[in-house]
């Protein structure tokens, strides 16, 4: 009888196994319990794992690691306030991701339910000061159920992504702030976050500036934001991610207490979001597991130069791509005039990109004397 061989199956478990000696190291063996470094990286990994749909293929010992957190999250809520949203996340993906596994961390419905009412209860995300941030509180707390208004809330976020010129200049707080509205207006690809095309050309623009940068994490984000928005990704970007996460190194017992953990992770999250099966890649277990990205020269910084100190400072030469192309790459050095005319070639929206990055101009003297 021939012995029929079972790859897919074969690709499972090596994927759980990874899964899981990822989740064990990222819960145990990084940071201390409780810190909010070590809430942060594990809410960001079971996020995106919940996110993806990975609860169905997860390991049932995978989430082990995290049932004493889960358990204990009343008292340590109460006493670390300040984190509710690290603490309504985590609980939240634990109970969903060990639903959709179909294994129990403790019972189904009740500590993330009671987080939520009780975080509304006592109105801490009324004592939030940012937009960005009263939009993640009110999708955790709709998660559960729990109603959290914010009079003219989505206006203000929708106004923020449609003005598409400020997101041509380098702002990284800016990017990552469009990136994660999208997010949350999407309830991470479940709905359509109904964005406007100026907002969409905000993501672009963005993902350039990246691409220019070389910051693979921001640019992945741009590009996880561009899919639940349900718009096209530029094939070329992808390409570049998938190489660079190719030469990641990822070290066992090598954590020395900052690595680029969150360059990784939103990479799988982007192939993922392809593909399926995030952090599915073979990974060895036991110990603080390490990330370190390669490091990739940009040509963002010395762009903005060579615009800026042009014999004239950029003022009266105008901010016309196409006029301004041949001089700008002969200022520049093979490598980065490649990358240039990769950005270039990525989109066909490079040249309005341009003529607002140029920033070809000066503020004027004030007209009139003083009163």
């Amino acid at each position: 009888m021939v012995e029929i061989l079972r790859f897919p199956e074969l690709r499972l478990r090596r994927g759980q196994a990874a899964q899981t000696a990822l989740i064990h190291s990222i819960a145990q063996a990084r940071h201390p319990q409780q810190s909010v470094l070590w809430l942060k990286e594990n809410a960001e990994l079971l996020n995106i794992l919940e996110a993806t749909g990975t609860g169905p293929t997860l390991a049932a010992e995978a989430l082990l690691p995290l049932r004493d957190f889960y358990q204990e999250a009343r008292r340590a809520l109460f006493f670390f306030r300040p984190y509710y949203r690290f603490f309504l996340s985590i609980c939240m993906d634990l109970e969903d991701l060990a639903a959709s596994g179909g294994f129990a961390l403790s019972r189904r419905d009740g500590i993330a339910a009671d987080l939520a009412r009780w975080v509304q209860v006592e109105g801490l995300p009324q004592q939030e000061l940012s937009d960005l941030q009263r939009a993640e509180a009110q999708r955790l707390l709709v998660r559960r159920g729990v109603k959290c208004d914010f009079p003219g809330l989505q206006e203000r976020l929708h106004r923020f992504m449609e003005a598409s010129s400020q997101f041509c200049l380098p702002n990284k707080k800016a990017g990552y702030e469009l990136t994660h509205i999208v997010f949350y207006l999407s309830q991470y690809g479940r709905s359509a976050p109904d964005l406007s095309a100026n907002a969409h050309q905000s993501l672009i623009y963005v993902g350039l500036l990246a691409l220019l940068d070389q910051d693979a994490d921001l640019l992945a984000e741009v590009c996880v934001a561009l899919r639940y928005a349900g718009a096209a990704v530029p094939r070329q970007w992808e390409h570049w991610l998938q190489c660079h996460l190719e030469q990641f190194e990822v070290q066992k017992d090598g954590f020395s207490g900052q690595d680029d953990y969150h360059v990784y992770f939103v990479q799988e999250w982007l192939r993922a979001t392809r593909h399926g099966g995030a952090f599915s890649a073979p990974l060895a277990s036991g110990g603080g597991v390490s990330f370190h990205q390669p490091v990739v020269p940009g040509v963002l910084q010395a762009l903005s130069q060579l615009i800026f100190c042009s014999s004239t400072g950029g003022v009266g030469r105008g901010a016309d791509w196409g006029g301004q192309r041949a001089s700008i790459l002969a200022g520049l050095s093979e490598a980065q005039a490649g990358l240039l005319l990769l950005a270039e070639g990525s989109t066909n929206h490079f040249g309005e990109f341009f003529e607002h990055f140029a920033r070809s101009g000066m503020i004027p003297e004030t007209l009139g004397g003083a009163a």
